[in-house]
């Protein structure tokens, strides 16, 4: 079981601060540090100081770290050009010696596009399905030889496809709710399937669907991983649960309804219902980076229970 740790810089951290958090991923035993890509915080908040970009965050990180994966929880499609961020991926993988793993999605938030001149097209997914073809495309091409793609999009021609990563392949995840297309292009370019933010019930659904559009693409259900995303807040006990949950702006009742909170052996057992449906891996969205002894308690009582 593969506990990661998530964060949402958007909502006001530094590089530093980033970078003790993913030291301390590393130290506690975590399986991975990730990060959201985006410009612009969410909610209340003033977002100081400001955003940091993810592939400039990770390629600090790449160099900082020796053992953890690293990765995004998603790129968004419409901030980066293909061809660019193939080049950008690659290069960070070469820094990590071949940690790096690659969330893309389509992108949602418009207002982030509109606050920094970002264009926000309409034809997100198709674009986005393009995006994967290219990357995946770029990555995939020998030494000595080019890649073409002509589509509606994006055109590439004659393109050396460099610099390859230093793993022979990047791991590519796909995540979301939506019930059709969402699968089909898991299971056309992906390794993992990352379900955000859902129930239990909602998970089993999806990892369904998941599954079966990966066995009618002709591969095996089972090659792919499948994981969850949920907010974290764990306390010794209930005071501290509720302290956890006031410093992220939280209701412990709603916390516990629809993320990972509470006791260690609560939070243990909720681990153990959503593998009970297919997950084997947890991204724990953390909120207070400065709460260290946070991440101490999950990996003392949490990660110590699930082996």
């Amino acid at each position: 079981m593969d506990l990661r740790i998530f964060t949402e810089p958007q909502q006001g951290a530094t590089y530093e601060t980033l970078l003790t958090v993913a030291k301390a991923t590393e130290d506690l035993g975590f399986d991975a540090f990730f990060r959201s890509d985006h410009y612009l915080r969410m909610g209340s908040g003033d977002g100081l100081p400001g955003p940091t970009d993810a592939w400039i965050t990770l390629a600090g990180l790449a160099r900082e770290t020796e053992r953890i994966r690293l990765g995004t929880l998603m790129t968004a499609a419409t901030f980066r050009l293909p061809g660019v961020l193939a080049i950008q991926v690659a290069q960070v993988d070469q820094m990590s010696g071949g940690r790096v793993e690659l969330g893309l999605g389509a992108g949602w938030f418009e207002e982030e596009h509109t606050a920094y001149g970002i264009p926000f097209p309409k034809e997100k997914f198709d674009r986005l399905e393009e995006q994967l073809a290219i990357v995946t495309g770029l990555w995939a091409t020998e030494a000595g030889k080019t890649f073409d793609h002509d589509g509606t999009y994006y055109q590439l021609s004659d393109s050396p496809a460099l610099p390859k990563p230093a793993q022979g392949k990047v791991p590519i995840l796909i995540g979301g709710h939506g019930a059709t297309r969402t699968p089909r292009l898991t299971a056309r370019f992906a390794d993992e399937f990352n379900m955000p933010f859902a129930s239990i019930e909602d998970t089993e659904r999806q990892f369904g669907r998941v599954r079966d559009a990966a066995e009618a693409a002709g591969r095996r259900a089972d090659e792919l991983v499948y994981s969850n995303a949920l907010v974290v807040c764990v306390g010794k006990d209930d005071a501290e649960v509720a302290k956890r949950a006031a410093a992220i702006g939280r209701e412990v009742d709603e916390l516990k309804a629809n993320g990972l909170a509470g006791s260690p052996a609560e939070v243990v057992d909720k681990i153990g219902r959503y593998a009970a449906v297919g997950a084997s891996r947890f991204y724990l969205q953390v909120l207070d980076l400065e709460d260290l002894d946070h991440l101490e308690l999950i990996s003392a009582q949490v990660q110590s229970q699930l082996g």
